[in-house]
């Protein structure tokens, strides 16, 4: 059954640019894509790390108001930015990619994010915010809002920007041409294959670092040679090199599969290069390309030219300007669209070719879209073969994979405005409303049955105002200063809230007035206690006038029966 999405988008009202973050898919970092051994220590990672079925709120950033996350096909790791421009690192420290030692710690926890401010990496004073990042396999890359790059991880190919040496083990600054033009360019955007890294300036000029195998550093040459062992090597190019092949041409965006890239002109022209193994550049071969070549189909007619850009490891995704969704390459893997039948030119999927797409991503074998619903908020739709860590968030009893567009149902009625997917983990980012509210969090917790002021639970518990975080109770009396009425939408109590203010990482940056305008309004939901039964509840619904509230995106609470979140 084709999917299709509102024909005419509701009417547009301001609405937060952050968001609440959303996780499903695997976390068991140190194991994820990798065969366990049999036996008991696989049973107890198993257990001590099960995979998430469906999106919920991670707990441990579920008061920071994200703006932007940041994974890749490849990577078992995450950056996630807050409005304050700090970035929650978390996953695997593969080849210490998250900034820190690998001989130390293997793995951040998803559950205690590392913080990181420009300035902990040896920024100056100009640098007060990450605004953009990007994940290889084992590297990530920082942008500061100073125009600066500064990356850490795998190095041996000089794919972080630095000579080459094994490992970048602390966020580094990258010296650039960039920072050599009069005035100096700043980057503002990344994209990381799995031994290469792609960056874009303000100026729409694009420069690439690594390894030149398959023309992926798109510089027109590979520089193959033969080197000790009688080895087959390629040129290394660690210092950034500008691809000349844009002279002329102002690039807005871009994206890398593991040995390919995408890039998008102004004028909508589409652009790739890097390797063609399974027609992933939508050129109808699988000839390398070792400079970027424009792709037919997005330079003839307007309304066909491109406006958004995505790559898969082995394919490639066009979102033209009337929101309709391109693919090309290796998406399954089997049928069409596998590596015996891949889409050697771009081609519409029958099932989506309804809905306008506002933005999507490509995961490891997993590929995500949304489109307006009728309700005005969003329709999350998702698909991929072999996502055996129930990274397309489907649901308990629900299938893992699906070989066709489907409607994630567990996302249904949530403002999902940026999808990230990762190597077997899957990143939503949401605006506040009900819907989300009513969703699970993760980790699991056991809140406290009583106030945490006065440490009693008196009464129906009607007055218990309950925290979105840690969902421990309060009474509303108790307070500080104590409220009348439970608060429309979320709250925070006063501990998490203050763990909220990413700002207090480092006391000496200083915050723009737009930020420190946009200080979250106190919201709240009451608890209700098993003894109340659901008529007593719709009678006071009834006397309180609560069916002419305002709608959900303006004003909502959560009613919770009993004194524990249904899980």
């Amino acid at each position: 059954m084709a999917l299709g999405g509102a024909t005419n988008s509701a009417p547009t009202t301001e609405k937060p640019a952050w968001g609440r973050v959303l996780i499903c898919g695997g976390i068991d970092w140190a194991n994820l894509g990798r065969s366990r051994k049999a036996g008991a220590s696989a049973a107890k990672a198993e257990s001590e790390f099960p995979d998430i079925l469906q999106p919920c709120i991670l707990r441990s950033l579920a008061n920071i108001r994200a703006v932007s996350i940041h994974t890749s096909h490849s990577a078992c790791h995450a950056v996630v930015l807050d409005i304050y421009g700090t970035a929650f690192l978390f996953g695997r420290n593969a080849s210490s990619c998250l900034g820190l030692p690998s001989s130390t710690s293997a793995i951040t926890s998803e559950q205690t994010p590392r913080r990181l401010r420009p300035v902990q990496c040896g920024a100056s004073k100009n640098s007060i915010k990450f605004i953009n990042a990007a994940c290889g396999r084992a590297h990530t890359l920082l942008i500061d809002d100073a125009g600066d790059l500064w990356t850490a991880g795998i190095n041996t190919l000089g794919q972080c920007g630095h000579p080459p040496r094994p490992e970048v083990t602390s966020f580094k600054k990258v010296s650039g041409p960039w920072l050599k033009t009069t005035p100096p360019d700043k980057v503002v955007a990344a994209s990381a294959g799995i031994t290469f890294s792609i960056v874009l300036t303000e100026s729409g000029k694009v420069y690439s670092f690594g390894s030149a195998e398959m023309g992926q550093l798109g510089n027109g040459r590979t520089g193959e040679h033969i080197s000790t062992g009688n080895k087959t090597a390629f040129d290394v190019e660690h210092e950034p090199i500008r691809i000349k092949a844009f002279e002329g041409k102002k690039i807005v965006q871009i994206a890398s599969g593991q040995q390919h890239s995408i890039a998008l002109a102004e004028d909508g022209n589409v652009y790739v290069w890097g390797t063609g193994g399974y027609c992933r550049t939508g050129l109808g071969n699988p000839k390398d390309h070792l400079v970027p070549v424009p792709v037919p189909k997005f330079s003839q007619e307007l309304v066909l030219r491109g406006e958004q850009v995505m790559a898969g490891p082995t394919s490639s995704v066009v979102v033209d300007r009337q929101g309709i969704y391109w693919l090309a390459g290796k998406w399954k893997t089997s049928g069409d669209g596998s590596s015996g039948q891949p889409y050697s030119n771009f081609r519409l999927l029958q099932d989506i070719m309804g809905c306008r797409i506002l933005g999507g991503a490509c995961g490891g074998v997993t590929h995500f879209c949304f489109t307006p619903s009728e309700d005005g908020c969003v329709m999350t739709i998702g698909w991929g073969q072999g996502a055996n860590n129930c990274e397309l968030g489907l649901g308990d009893g629900q299938p893992k994979s699906a070989t066709k567009p489907v409607e994630i149902t567990t996302l249904k009625g949530i403002d999902v405005f940026q999808i990230a997917a990762g190597a077997h983990t899957s990143f939503f980012l949401a605006r506040p409303n009900q819907a989300l509210s009513d969703l699970d969090r993760y980790p699991e917790v056991e809140p406290s049955e009583d106030c945490q002021v006065c440490r009693k639970n008196e009464g129906d518990g009607s007055d218990l105002l309950e925290c979105e975080k840690c969902e421990n109770p309060y009474h509303l009396h108790c307070l500080d200063p104590p409220l009348s009425t439970v608060p429309d939408g979320e709250w925070f109590c006063a501990e998490c809230e203050a763990d909220s203010d990413s700002r207090g990482v480092n006391s000496t940056d200083s915050i723009d007035s737009e930020s420190q305008s946009s200080a979250p309004r106190k919201r709240g939901r009451p608890r209700k206690n098993v003894n109340v039964s659901e008529d007593e509840e719709e009678d006071e619904e009834d006397e309180d006038g609560d069916e002419d509230e305002e709608p959900a995106n303006k004003k909502y609470r959560k009613q919770v029966k009993g004194n524990k979140r249904r899980r």
